[in-house]
């Protein structure tokens, strides 16, 4: 997918509250299965400045495609650190999929009254953004989401081939984007998602 200005500016107000409410999620769910790491972080808020990551910002200007600042977790302060890492991890991707969900709610409030079309395109902005927030964060690379739920399903063997070449995989990630590999590889994910919406609504 190809972004102009345009599409950024419509985009940007829904990445910002998609970044926010997935760390605040991490975050949230973290604090309540007693790791309270991301309170003492300041993490525990869904105010954007404390979650943008520069470079992932930078990212989603140029790329499209963007990722805000990992919370920090302590598994070791978890009572069950294998289950609760992974509800912690998938605490972030459902968040974005109820966003999606309300703001599709929204289109189909709104869609037969006087809003105006810019409101329109950011609400649809918001879903698309939420989306792809949630399909790529569900990718199984460091430091995506996806790679700690993986981790706490196959376990040591995992973990170890993640910590030896979490650098490699990182780097690997990064090319995708910047290639626009990840796109071709999520969008038709997200087209499907935002077709499931559609048809709840509509």
């Amino acid at each position: 997918m190809n972004y102009n200005i345009q599409d950024i500016l419509e985009i940007m107000p829904g990445f910002l509250l998609g970044i926010s409410i997935h760390e605040f999620s991490h975050g949230l769910a973290a604090d309540r299965l007693g790791d309270s790491t991301p309170r003492l972080q300041g993490r525990l808020t869904i105010n954007p400045i404390k979650h943008i990551d520069p470079l992932g910002f930078l990212c989603l200007i140029v790329f499209g495609f963007g990722w805000a600042k990992p919370v920090m977790i302590n598994p070791r302060n978890f009572k069950n650190p294998k289950r609760d890492d992974a509800i912690v991890s998938l605490a972030g991707p459902l968040s974005n999929f109820l966003v999606a969900f309300l703001f599709m709610g929204l289109i189909r409030l709104t869609i037969y009254t006087s809003l105006n079309r810019t409101a329109i395109d950011i609400f649809n902005g918001t879903i698309v953004i939420n989306l792809m927030l949630m399909v790529f964060n569900l990718i199984p690379i460091p430091p995506l989401d996806g790679h700690h739920i993986l981790g706490s399903i196959g376990g040591a063997k995992v973990w170890n081939f993640y910590y030896k070449y979490r650098e490699h995989l990182r780097f690997a990630l990064l090319l995708l984007i910047i290639f626009r590999v990840v796109g071709r590889i999520i969008f038709p994910v997200i087209s499907v998602l935002y077709g499931f919406l559609w048809s709840i609504f509509f």
